[in-house]
């Protein structure tokens, strides 16, 4: 019978029976350890998207709502106390802006397309500048637009103030 002066080095006894000795060190056993706890984190924690990535993805998601004819869904980008300007009218809030924008959403395609080549944001967090060309159905660029963001809830970025400008004379693409 084996006891705590066994012949086998590889066993001892416990309280609760035998067991065996771990084959490897404290060195190894800080190892597996830091191993174990950083394997999860480096597979598991996609690193977050930046306010930037943020903004370019909610106005190129905004664009295609006008795309895709979905007049709810391109509403879902706009912030209830919106600022459009509409030529020499300005549009207050959501519902002004509905109201005048609805009819581009009328046709089967869009009457113009617009994609974002410039996003800047507050180092705050909380405001952002989208800038990019617009085109009319046959990929002419006929304008500029500009829009400024607000970061209203965590990863939730809505227009606050839209303005369409001529196009640069760098835009002509």
């Amino acid at each position: 019978m084996l006891g705590p002066k066994s012949r086998d080095p590889e066993r001892t006894m416990h309280r609760t029976g035998f067991h065996r000795r771990p084959k490897f060190g404290i060195a190894q056993r800080i190892a597996l350890l830091a191993a174990l706890v950083a394997i999860p984190w480096q597979v598991a924690m996609p690193a977050p998207d930046t306010p930037q990535q943020q903004v370019f993805a909610a106005e190129r998601a905004f664009a295609q709502s006008m795309a895709d004819r979905n007049v709810s869904a391109f509403l879902t980008h706009v912030s209830d106390e919106a600022i459009f300007f509409n030529g020499a009218s300005v549009l207050h809030g959501k519902q002004e802006v509905l109201a005048t924008w609805s009819r581009f959403f009328k046709g089967k395609t869009a009457p113009f397309s617009w994609d974002p080549d410039r996003v800047e944001v507050l180092q705050s967090g909380a405001l952002a500048l989208s800038t990019g060309l617009v085109r009319n159905p046959n990929g002419k660029v006929i304008g500029r637009f500009n829009s400024i963001w607000r970061r209203e809830a965590p990863d939730v970025w809505r227009v606050i103030f839209d303005k369409g400008s001529p196009a640069e004379s760098g835009d002509k693409q």
